[in-house]
């Protein structure tokens, strides 16, 4: 019997690069999507004659709804070893396995330097202006060194951020719900004594946080409102963690003075959504994972455990 595997979203075509699918050819047949599926009903459509699917990060929610309509799905592969949009108990009811991959978090420790940076040196406004004929110099960098960074988080991510910020001879503030003191002094950062005062002493904000009910729209109006006039927020964690509205416009209204996304409520982005006209804004298409080797480590992993479901062996079981 040929089994059936689907890669989902493979914007970039390149699942097939960065695995050796060869081991499975003599049994399954591999298909990639390279567009994505915006509605269940699309979904349920695509995916009704596949045995195996493979999903990246927690983009496509997998409901008990969606699960009932694939009778055919037999294991679940999710990048990454958590994943919140798919309903585990329907999962497990239909007796559809679902496992994870490994995951990196350099690569969105990296990007979010690359929006920080470009940020605060106007790199696309000036990199676009030399190639357009526009005039040579219109920006006034803002400077790292001596500023304050403030993290909302100092988790796996966000105690790296902070590291890289501490060596550009910034001060690092940091808070969360449950950060300790203990914690923040492992990493030579301050703890601030509440979100409220990390948000209005802060040069740049970085979002290092999970998405859950506590952080949930943890920034609103009423916190970006407490924001310097000169201050840069970026956010490479999850998008509901910030007001959109609130954010977009702080944004028009220039209360901030810019802010680097990489994380969005539609994703991805319709063509007409405010996100992607708004000024003051360096935005990227959910990049913070995108990378060689972590994809590498996706689809290579999403190999193997195609591979032990077929053997018998045990699979990474989603956590």
């Amino acid at each position: 019997m040929q089994f059936r595997c689907a890669v989902l979203d493979d914007f970039q075509n390149v699942a097939s690069r960065y695995a050796d699918w060869s081991t499975l050819r003599d049994r399954v047949e591999v298909v990639s999507f390279t567009e994505h599926f915006a509605t269940e009903d699309e979904l349920a459509a695509a995916l009704a004659d596949f045995d195996f699917v493979v999903t990246l990060r927690e983009r496509v929610p997998f409901p008990a709804s969606l699960l009932n309509r694939l009778p055919r799905l037999k294991l679940l592969i999710a990048s990454g070893m958590r994943n919140s949009v798919i309903d585990h108990a329907a999962a497990k009811a239909g007796g559809v396995t679902v496992c994870g991959t490994q995951s990196s978090s350099t690569p969105p420790l990296e990007l979010t330097w690359a929006l920080l940076l470009g940020l605060a040196r106007g790199i696309v406004q000036e990199s676009s202006a030399l190639r357009n004929g526009g005039p040579w110099q219109s920006t006034v960098g803002a400077d790292l060194d001596g500023r304050t960074l403030g993290l909302l988080g100092l988790g796996r991510i966000g105690s790296r951020v902070a590291q890289v910020g501490l060596a550009f001879g910034m001060k690092v503030t940091a808070w969360s719900q449950n950060l300790t003191r203990e914690r923040a002094n492992e990493f030579g950062v301050e703890l601030a004594s509440s979100k409220e005062e990390l948000l209005s002493s802060s040069d740049f904000v970085s979002v290092h946080l999970a998405l859950g009910d506590r952080t949930r729209g943890l920034l609103g109006a009423a916190e970006l409102a407490l924001l310097k006039p000169t201050a840069f927020l970026i956010n490479t964690s999850r998008a509901a963690i910030v007001d959109q509205d609130a954010l977009l416009a702080a944004l028009h209204e220039g209360r901030i003075a810019g802010a680097g996304i990489d994380v969005f409520d539609v994703e991805p982005l319709p063509a007409d959504h405010p996100m992607r006209t708004a000024p003051r804004l360096l935005a990227t298409p959910h990049l913070g994972y995108v990378s060689r080797a972590n994809y590498e480590r996706y689809y290579g992993q999403a190999v193997e455990n195609i591979q032990a479901y077929l053997d018998g062996a045990p699979v990474r079981v989603l956590g």
